[in-house]
This record gives structure tokens, C-alpha cells and sequence, in this order.
């Protein structure tokens, strides 16, 4: 299994995980054109795409899925949010509530962020053992063990985002939407300490701000905490995800 990033960050999101056989895209935040040319135009071996939440830079390419044969999971919130109906390929999917697609067994859960029901995925196939994703959330109230990988975001640091503030960078009203929605370094470093991560093969940090983040900083400082390798998620990274890695 491969862990390919096709984009990452507020101008837009798509992870995919794939094998031989088949594709589980994550997030559909940027042009359709760039999804084929990611999935190298493979798109029927594509089970399904998850979808986390409402915003643009998460779901931009929704329609042009569903109107091309791919099955689209995401919340009820989110679906009426962008004013869709559920359908045969825009499926409904609730918190704490197991699906099937494709090899991959998914168990959605929720998260905080400014979204009507935004969702947080973790998701097993016997090739990878166990993945979390987890984005755009400003903390995550459920701990986790057994996780082979991990994709969190860690989208600012609050030092950096006071100092673009006092710069006069960013806006003062922009603090409360920042910190009431999105995941801070210390945070993401209290959230991997209350996990149980000794089967924990990589830490991929997703959606950092490209203002208020420092990449080699927020690598350097996880990787301190946890003992694990840690990436940026930037788009051409790939990454083998399989499930021994030791």
C-alpha cells in the first residue's frame, strides 16, 4: 500500500491509498483534472472517496466524482450543507458507525471544527493495517491504539500565529476562527501522547498553514515527542504504508 499526497493546505486537500488492485481517495479539495492525473487515469480501480467536511478546500471536486462513477462517503450534515442530495454514489455515513469500501473498513468519528458535521476516519486493509486521519479539528476527544499510521493535521503554531498578528499579517478576528477550528502543535503533541503508538510506523502531518506553520520545526518537535518518523504532507510526497515496516 502507498500513500500518495496530491495536495495539502487551505488551497486544498487529496490523499490517496493505493495498492495493486485498488484506490481510496481522501478529500477531493482540488480540480478533478489533478484527481485523474494523480490516479494516473486509473479511476476504475477508485472504491470510493471520503469526504471529512463542507469546505471547499475539502470537497471541491464532489460532483465531478459522482457524475464520473465514483461513490462519494460523507456525512449527512455535509451533504445538505452543500445543498446535494444522498444518491446510489453520494452516500451517507454517521459517526461510530462501520462501513465497507472496497478491502477497506472504514469507522467514521467526529470532530470540532466550524463545519455542520465534520468527520474524522479510521480506516484498516490488511495491506496497511491501521490508518487515522484526522484533519481540521482543534482537538480530538477519542484515544486510539493499534495505529499502524497516522495523518493528523497540525496547522499552526500559536507563537507564529501571534506574531503575523502583531506584524499586522493576519487580521485579529482571524485568532478566533484559527484556534476555535484547526489543530496547534502543542495540541497535535498532547493528542499523539494520550495515543498508544508502539505499532506506529509514521506520523504524517497534514494542512499546515502557510503562514502560521514551520515544517522542519513541527517534524522535529513530533518527532522528539513520539520517536517516530515524521513527513510533511506535500503534494507529490509518497509514502509505503504497508503493514510491516519493521
Amino acid at each position: 500500500m502507498k500513500l500518495k499526497v496530491l495536495a495539502s493546505g487551505s488551497s486544498g486537500n487529496c490523499y490517496l491509498l493505493e495498492n495493486k488492485d485498488e484506490i481510496l481517495i481522501i478529500e477531493c479539495g482540488i480540480n478533478f483534472k489533478r484527481i485523474q492525473e494523480g490516479l494516473n487515469y486509473h479511476t476504475g480501480k477508485v472504491v470510493g472517496c471520503l469526504v471529512s467536511h463542507e469546505h471547499k478546500d475539502h470537497c471541491k471536486s464532489i460532483e465531478q466524482l459522482i457524475e464520473n462513477g465514483i461513490d462519494v462517503y460523507t456525512s449527512t450534515g455535509t451533504i445538505k450543507s452543500l445543498e446535494l442530495e444522498e444518491s446510489y454514489r453520494l452516500k451517507s455515513i454517521k459517526s461510530h458507525e462501520l462501513i465497507k469500501v472496497g478491502g477497506f473498513t472504514i469507522l467514521p468519528f467526529d470532530t470540532q471544527h466550524d463545519a455542520v458535521e465534520p468527520l474524522g476516519f479510521l480506516i484498516q486493509h490488511k495491506d496497511m493495517g491501521k490508518l487515522l486521519f484526522i484533519t481540521d479539528s482543534y482537538y480530538c476527544k477519542y484515544k486510539f491504539k493499534g495505529l499502524d499510521h497516522i495523518l493528523v493535521e497540525c496547522n499552526y503554531q500559536r507563537e507564529l500565529l501571534e506574531e503575523n498578528i502583531e506584524n499586522g499579517m493576519l487580521p485579529e478576528w482571524l485568532r478566533d476562527r484559527i484556534t476555535k477550528s484547526h489543530f496547534e502543535l502543542e495540541n497535535v503533541k498532547e493528542f499523539l501522547k494520550s495515543s498508544e503508538l508502539s505499532r506506529t510506523k509514521n506520523i504524517v502531518l497534514v494542512h499546515l498553514s502557510s503562514q502560521n506553520s514551520d515544517g522542519e520545526l513541527f517534524s522535529r518537535e513530533i518527532e522528539k515527542e513520539t520517536g517516530r518518523p515524521v513527513f510533511i504532507a506535500k503534494k507529490g510526497l509518497e509514502l509505503n504504508i504497508s503493514k510491516e515496516l519493521f
